[in-house]
């Protein structure tokens, strides 16, 4: 076969060839069982990373904000899911920047210089976030979660579980995107109303108003110079 004659043209000029195994097998001391619980808790945070990412951050708000937009706008696929979708991750980066930093230095530098152990980073890397999503979560909604966990009434931030706060701070994240969306929709609803009594008073009941009012929407948000204010206010909202 090829791939074995390659191999043994590299044997005979004297490289030498890597040999990769993976299985499974006892372990000597308890070390080694340790060792391997810390591979798998890593690899289940690599798989939760997209969920991690969507649902403690600010992307969740960011995302429903530009869709409310294009819907508001009234154009189908302009812009597409994927400039969307690339456009709140940027700005998602961003945002949580700061937080971003602070797990950096507080937990994943110490980490690599093995100052630390990684039981301490993960606590110090969930801090930064327990911050950014108390300053964003209502209190009724963060008092909704802790009354359906059954938990005691907590005397301060430290003593609200991260599972409860989670889910708080999501719920939080849809209600502001909404109300933000509400007030992007309001302009472009006058504009729709108005075409549609203009036409409906000439009886040109068969024509669509979105054909007519499409395009002096667009050149609305243009003039006003739509992305700047809403990504400006968008940005700001979080701070």
């Amino acid at each position: 076969m090829p791939a074995l004659n390659f191999l043994e043209r590299l044997r005979g000029m004297g490289i030498p060839i890597p040999r990769f195994e993976i299985g499974i097998g006892q372990a000597a001391a308890p070390q080694d069982v340790a060792m391997s619980l810390q591979i798998l808790v890593l690899l289940t945070i690599l798989t939760l990373a997209p969920a991690i990412l969507i649902m403690l951050t600010s992307f969740t708000r960011i995302v429903i904000v530009l869709s409310f937009i294009r819907n508001a706008l009234g154009s189908q696929q302009v812009p597409p899911n994927q400039v969307l979708i690339g456009l709140a991750l940027f700005l998602t980066f961003f945002v949580m920047a700061p937080t971003l930093n602070k797990i950096n230095d507080q937990a994943l530098q110490p980490y690599l210089k093995g100052q630390i152990t990684q039981e301490v980073a993960l606590k110090r890397a969930v801090n930064p976030l327990r911050e950014f999503m108390f300053k964003q979560t209502r209190e009724k909604d963060l008092a909704l979660f802790v009354k359906l966990a059954k938990t005691p009434r907590p005397k301060n931030p430290s003593d609200v579980p991260t599972y409860v706060l989670i889910p708080a701070f999501v719920i939080s994240e849809i209600k502001t995107a909404f109300e933000i969306g509400f007030v992007i929709y309001i302009p472009f609803l006058v504009i729709d109303m108005v075409v549609s009594s203009i036409l409906m008073s000439m009886g040109m009941l068969m024509l669509p108003p979105v054909m007519i009012s499409l395009p002096f929407k667009i050149l609305l948000f243009v003039m006003v110079d739509g992305w700047n204010l809403v990504i400006g206010s968008l940005v700001r909202s979080f701070h």
